[in-house]
């Protein structure tokens, strides 16, 4: 699916990350801000360079985008989820702040909505930019329905929109699922069966 080009101010949810690889807890949280906010969109950003993670050996861009493609095309199965290659195709570090103001030329009238992990909520103060961010976009964070959701405290100082994703406890990691196919386990229960076979035969996580 392309994204529309009408007038219409829509409301989109920009999914971004590593995704190495995609495994079933991101499709859970893709669906539940694609659900609690009414979203017309869910943009699914791979990161090409992620300046976070720059000391760890990763799959290459491309395969983690092929991966996306199949849970998105496969188990997603919701044309409201768009897989976006813009950062797969810049060269230099991916940096969430260039990808968005990119994103706005194209469609100035799009209410954004970033959608984070408790995790990377914690993070978000040493990102590139991120008053800017947190000035445009409203945040959508996963949280499990009993949990709170802790902002660090320098985005408590300013203005902001936090909205709690109710997430069910899914405690899946693209660490664990790399670990597990390096060891030659089954991955299939956390990244379905497509996800598995592009592993298995790209050999992308194995020791040797």
């Amino acid at each position: 699916m392309s994204s529309s080009h009408s007038n219409r101010a829509r409301q989109v949810g920009w999914f971004g990350g590593s995704f190495d690889p995609v495994h079933r807890a991101h499709l859970a949280l893709a669906r539940a801000a694609l659900e609690q906010l009414g979203l017309d969109e869910v943009r699914w950003v791979v990161a090409g360079q992620p300046w976070q993670k720059s000391g760890r050996r990763m799959a290459p861009a491309a395969d983690r985008a092929a991966m996306v493609r199949l849970m998105v095309d496969g188990e997603g199965g919701d044309a409201r989820f768009v897989l976006d290659d813009r950062e797969i195709t810049r060269a230099g570090p991916s940096y969430t702040l260039d990808s968005v103001r990119e994103y706005w030329r194209e469609r100035p009238d799009d209410a954004l909505w970033l959608i984070l992990g408790q995790d990377q909520l914690a993070g978000l103060t040493s990102w590139n930019g991120w008053e800017e961010l947190v000035e445009r976009m409203g945040l959508a964070v996963a949280a499990r329905a009993q949990d709170e959701v802790k902002a660090p405290a320098a985005l408590l100082e300013r203005p902001h929109r936090l909205v709690k994703l109710t997430m069910p406890a899914l405690q899946w990691s693209s660490t664990e699922v790399r670990q597990l196919a390096a060891e030659g386990a089954d991955v299939r229960p956390v990244v379905g069966d497509e996800v598995a076979g592009y592993i298995a035969r790209h050999r992308l996580y194995s020791e040797n």
